[in-house]
């Protein structure tokens, strides 16, 4: 084990080329392949974050967007196989969203791209395959299949009549004319199948009850494996009311899933202005626990069972313990993935000692606060990693609510908020205030409830003074 002295230079980490991987000439294209309401759109945009947060530079070409320019909203026809026009520009604008990756990836800026089309026929996986290979670019396409009525009308109801192709319309005649479109795409559609079984692919079965992976080459790959392996997206009730030729309720989970996060009641150590340590809570952290039941009902629907998880650190159990004990009969469960930055020497300082006894230090993390890495500690960069299990959880689960520590909640709601990594170790996270974010299909809402409980705050601006006030 590599132990760094206390005289040792200030360490700031960043991988071989800064961009989260290792690898150099990095080029690969995820192709969506599909129906219409499969969920392809939300699985790109997922993706894009995962990477994006850590730190892997994607970017989504959705071809819908570009065809929109010139066909901003399309009627069912437009889809048809024996409308020649309306095939035209589709490929003409497959072509644009081909032709701007590729550029994006000759300017260096790109590492993984993702191509969000139906891309229905081999036709077209084929001549996507051969655009890719000729410039250098590996593919790895992505098929969601579904065929559960459930999945496919909770998608219709809650992404397409909101999509730009519908908007201003009778929400009724736009889901009506989505299934049309849907049933045009059905005419021609083809799985990928034995004949494709050269091309690298993941075929994902009713949004990941079973999971079929073909030929994945390299390690970036699979990790976009390993977090579409991890994606369960669960539909949840939908009730329809005077939308012709659709069931009028679908019976599914109840609620949208949603993750409510806090940071432990104000501490001692807080009070002090000391970082890190595992410290008690203070007297107004001692209420504000005492106060969680309470917030947290008046934040989630009765008939929603949280599970309650918390860093091994007395703070966020102590924190946690009058919520676990209530009579919703709340798990509880500890990660020692949700304890916080290590802060190695500067443990127990405040942020005065630290820029006394180490000033180089605290102006490198100053300059870059996500790749510095404490003497003997961690980096910001170093808790995303440890935190990956944590999002891969949070992924498959439903309904959690996390008492954690501010860089710990900073880090996770930059991946729920697709915040970039050099803005995230900046954000304000206040005591005493719980978050509630409910993921949807392009963005994920936010509330914030706050206790009537006062606190310090625990937030220091970058270029300010370290003193504590």
């Amino acid at each position: 084990m590599i132990r760094h002295q206390q005289n040792s230079p200030p360490i700031v980490y960043k991988n071989a080329n800064g961009k989260g991987v290792q690898v150099e000439e990095t080029r690969i294209a995820v192709i969506m392949v599909g129906l219409p309401a499969r969920g392809k759109s939300l699985i790109a945009q997922k993706v894009v974050r995962y990477l994006a947060w850590l730190s892997i530079p994607a970017k989504c070409f959705n071809v819908g967007s570009y065809r929109r320019n010139d066909t901003p909203q399309p009627t069912a026809e437009f889809f048809s196989k024996g409308n020649s026009e309306g095939e035209r520009m589709r490929h003409a604008a497959a072509q644009a969203a081909v032709k701007d990756m590729v550029k994006w990836f000759d300017s260096g800026e790109g590492v993984v791209a993702i191509l969000d089309a139906t891309n229905s026929t081999k036709a077209r996986r084929g001549w996507v395959a051969e655009r890719c290979e000729a410039n250098r670019i590996q593919t790895l396409f992505v098929e969601s299949k579904c065929d559960n009525e459930d999945i496919i009308m909770a998608n219709i109801m809650e992404v397409k009549t909101t999509s730009p192709d519908y908007t201003g319309q009778d929400p009724e005649d736009a889901s009506q004319d989505f299934l049309n479109r849907i049933r045009e795409y059905e005419k021609v559609y083809e799985t990928i199948d034995e004949d494709e079984k050269h091309l690298t692919y993941v075929k994902l079965i009713d949004v990941g009850r079973q999971v079929i992976i073909n030929q994945i080459k390299d390690y970036l790959q699979s990790r976009v494996v390993y977090y579409l392996m991890n994606l369960h997206i669960r539909p949840r009730s939908i009730w329809l009311s005077r939308v012709r030729n659709l069931p009028q309720h679908i019976t599914t989970s109840g609620y949208p899933p949603l993750i409510v996060f806090l940071q432990h009641g104000e501490s001692e150590y807080n009070l002090s202005g000391q970082i890190g340590g595992d410290a008690n809570i203070s007297e107004r952290g001692e209420l504000y626990a005492k106060a969680l039941p309470e917030l947290v009902a008046k934040s989630v629907s009765p008939d929603q069972k949280l599970i309650i998880w918390t860093s091994t650190l007395k703070r966020t159990n102590q924190t946690a313990r009058y919520l676990a004990s209530s009579s919703k009969g709340y798990d509880k469960l500890e990660w020692k993935a949700l304890d916080e930055l290590d802060s190695g020497v500067c443990d127990g300082l405040t942020y005065q000692e630290i820029a006394d006894q180490y000033p180089e230090d605290f102006k490198a993390r100053d300059d870059d606060k996500y790749n510095y890495r404490y003497r003997g500690g961690e980096s910001y960069r170093d808790v995303v990693i440890r935190l990956e299990p944590i999002i891969m959880e949070l992924e498959r689960s439903e309904n959690i609510i996390i008492v954690t520590h501010q860089a710990v909640l900073r880090c996770i709601y930059a991946y729920y908020m697709n915040v970039p990594q050099e803005q995230s170790p900046w954000m304000e996270v206040p005591l005493h205030t719980l978050i509630k974010l409910t993921p949807r299909a392009y963005s994920t809402q936010e509330e914030r409830f706050r206790a009537n409980i006062p606190a310090v705050s625990t937030w220091r601006g970058k270029g300010s003074t370290a003193k504590h006030q």
